[in-house]
C-alpha cells in the first residue's frame, strides 16, 4: 500500500495527463493497473537500493512478511553472521519488483509520443539497471549501489524507442540470471521471472552499456536530460489545468 500511495498515485495521475493532453491514447490514462505497475517498480528498486541509508537515518521500508522469513529484527542484516539470511531476503525482494517488468514493457508499448517515451523509459532502465547491481550483492548491507555514470549517460542517450528499450532490459535481465544459484530459496521464482522477461525483451537490438563513452556521448545525454526537464515542467502546466480530475 506505501508503495502505491507514494508512486503508483503518481503513475496514475500522469498516464491521465498524458491521455488527457491528447500526448497519448485515451487507453494510456485508463489502464490505470499497468500506470500504477510503473510507479511500484520504480518505488520497490529504490527501497530494496537503500537499505542500508534508511536503517542509519532510523527507517525501516523493507516489508516485513519478507523479512521476517529471514530475520528477527531487519537491522539483523547488517551483521556479518546474517550475510546468507540477508542476500536471501534481498534476491526475494529483488524478484518481488522484477514482476512488475512485464508491465513495464506492455505500458511502454502504448506511447506514441516521443517525449512521453523518453520521458518514462529512462527511470524505468536505470531501475532495472539499479536491480541487477543489487542482486545477490552483499554490498547493499554495507553501502550504497549505484550503476556507474557512463552506463547511465548510455541508457539516457539510447531508450528512446521500444526496441531500444528491450535492448536495454536484457543485458541486466540476464546478470541477474548469471548471479542465481540454485541454493536461494527464491531460484524457482526468480527463474520463471527471468524466463518471461527474456521471451518479452527478444530483440535484434541488444545494447551494451558498459563501453567507455566519449565527450560527445556525455553532451547528448544532457541534452536529453534538458529535453526531459522542459517536458517535466510542461507537465505541470497540464496539471494546473486539470485539477478537478479524480
Amino acid at each position: 500500500q506505501y508503495c502505491h500511495y507514494v508512486a503508483g498515485l503518481v503513475g496514475i495521475g500522469l498516464s491521465r495527463l498524458f491521455s488527457g493532453s491528447e500526448f497519448e491514447d485515451e487507453l494510456v490514462g485508463e489502464d490505470t493497473d499497468l500506470a500504477n505497475s510503473m510507479g511500484l517498480f520504480l518505488q520497490k528498486t529504490n527501497i530494496i537500493r537503500d537499505y542500508l541509508e534508511d536503517q542509519v537515518d532510523g527507517r525501516e521500508f523493507w516489508p516485513r512478511q519478507v523479512w521476517s522469513k529471514h530475520a528477527k529484527k531487519l537491522s539483523d542484516f547488517r551483521q556479518p553472521e546474517m550475510s546468507q539470511n540477508a542476500l536471501w531476503c534481498l534476491n526475494e525482494l529483488v524478484t518481488n519488483a522484477l514482476l512488475h517488468v512485464p508491465d513495464v514493457l506492455k505500458y511502454m508499448s502504448r506511447l506514441r509520443n516521443q517525449s512521453v517515451f523518453n520521458f518514462c523509459a529512462i527511470p524505468q532502465v536505470m531501475a532495472i539497471a539499479t536491480l541487477a547491481r543489487c542482486y545477490n550483492n552483499p554490498k547493499v548491507f554495507r553501502g550504497v549501489v549505484k550503476i556507474r555514470k557512463g552506463e547511465a549517460v548510455k541508457m539516457m542517450i539510447h531508450a528512446t524507442s521500444m526496441e531500444n528499450f528491450k535492448g536495454i532490459m536484457r543485458p541486466f535481465c540476464e546478470e541477474i540470471f548469471s548471479k542465481m544459484t540454485l541454493q536461494d530459496p527464491s531460484y524457482s521464482v526468480t527463474m520463471e521471472t527471468v524466463d518471461t522477461i527474456r521471451q518479452l525483451t527478444e530483440t535484434s537490438h541488444a545494447l551494451s552499456v558498459q563501453r567507455t563513452l566519449t565527450p560527445l556521448h556525455v553532451s547528448c545525454a544532457l541534452v536529453v536530460a534538458a529535453i526531459t526537464w522542459q517536458y517535466w515542467t510542461q507537465i505541470h502546466w497540464i496539471y494546473d489545468h486539470y485539477l478537478d480530475w479524480k
